[in-house]
This record gives C-alpha cells, sequence and structure tokens, in this order.
C-alpha cells in the first residue's frame, strides 16, 4: 500500500493572526446590532417583538396566535362522543416510540360491559415527557385514532415524576374526539 504524502500550503502571517476571519465576524455582528436598532430584524413583526431584536418576550408574549398549523406538541389521549377509551392496548405506540418513552399494561374489559366485544384496553398507559422527542409516529401508528399530539408546548413539573404523565393526565389533557372511531364499529 503506497502512502501519499500531502504537503499543507504555507499561511500567510495574515492568516496565521486569523484577523481577518476576526474582522469579518466582527461587522456580521455590528451591522446585525445596527438593524435591530433601527428596527429592521427579519422577523421582529412576526413574533411582536419590542423592535430590539427578535426575541420574544416569553412570559408576556405566547406563540399560541402564530402557532403553524404543522406544529407536533404534547401527546395525549382521547375518548369519543361518549366518554369511551378509544386505545385498545395494541401497543403499537409503544414499540415505535423511538426513545421508548411510553409504556402500556394492557388490561381486559370485564364481559359484563357494554363494550365488551373490544377484547382489552389500557390498565396503565404513561408517556415521560422528559424522554418524549415529539416525533408524531405514536400518532401516526395508532389504528384507533387514540392518541394525537396536542399544540401544547408549555409542559413543566418540579420533579421527574410529575414529568410522567399517567393515563389519567393524558386523558385530562387530550378531551373528547368527535367522529368515527374504529374499534367500536360494528363492522368488526
Amino acid at each position: 500500500m503506497a502512502v501519499v504524502k500531502i504537503k499543507r500550503p504555507d499561511l500567510r502571517t495574515g492568516e496565521k493572526l486569523y484577523l481577518g476571519a476576526l474582522f469579518k465576524g466582527f461587522l456580521v455582528t455590528l451591522k446585525h446590532a445596527i438593524d435591530s436598532l433601527r428596527g429592521k430584524t427579519r422577523g421582529a413583526k412576526a413574533m411582536g417583538s419590542s423592535g430590539l431584536g427578535a426575541t420574544m418576550q416569553f412570559p408576556e408574549q405566547r406563540w399560541d396566535d402564530s402557532m403553524p398549523d404543522y406544529y407536533r406538541g404534547a401527546p395525549a389521549l382521547v375518548t369519543d362522543e361518549q366518554d369511551r377509551e378509544r386505545c385498545v392496548s395494541c401497543q403499537l405506540c409503544e414499540f415505535i416510540c423511538p426513545p421508548k418513552a411510553i409504556r402500556i399494561v394492557p388490561g381486559e374489559i370485564p364481559s359484563d360491559d357494554p363494550w365488551a366485544k373490544v377484547e382489552k384496553r389500557p390498565k396503565e398507559f404513561e408517556i415521560d415527557m422528559i424522554r418524549c422527542i415529539y416525533c408524531g409516529m405514536c400518532e401516526e401508528v395508532c389504528p384507533e385514532q387514540a392518541i394525537y399530539l396536542r399544540k401544547d408546548y408549555l409542559i413543566s413539573g418540579s420533579s421527574r415524576e410529575e414529568m410522567v404523565h399517567d393515563k389519567k393526565k393524558l386523558y385530562e389533557i387530550g378531551g373528547k374526539r368527535v367522529g368515527l372511531v374504529n374499534k367500536w364499529n360494528e363492522l368488526k
């Protein structure tokens, strides 16, 4: 095997000191600073900025009004119009979740229940919001339209335990979803 040696080009004194690169960076920074003081910052009007930059003043200003349609936020479980669980514990969302943030323990539906034709429902359903990367794969893979990503971006907690949302919390966040639910369809 032949060894090929490549000689690096010799740098001039100005290039060795990086003065040209430092000066160009300083000029770019100075241009942005002057533009923000003149109120010409790109995107400042769209975010309702004070004019001194494109930074949103968070507690007072929120993204709620200008949230894009494609935004994916916090996952939540939903019920149908009659408060029935849509989730049938198929565990597809648990298997597809890249960071393994979803944990489901399936449970049986008693035979005396009026909706007993569905085989199971989740006994436990937890999503660890610290691990969740809001990718939307759980929503895409759900055959029963039971899990949705809401436009929620203000998720906070004072401990790790508070950031693990259980089934009750997920249904509370999700609410009701109107429309055809496959698991209640008589053709099944």
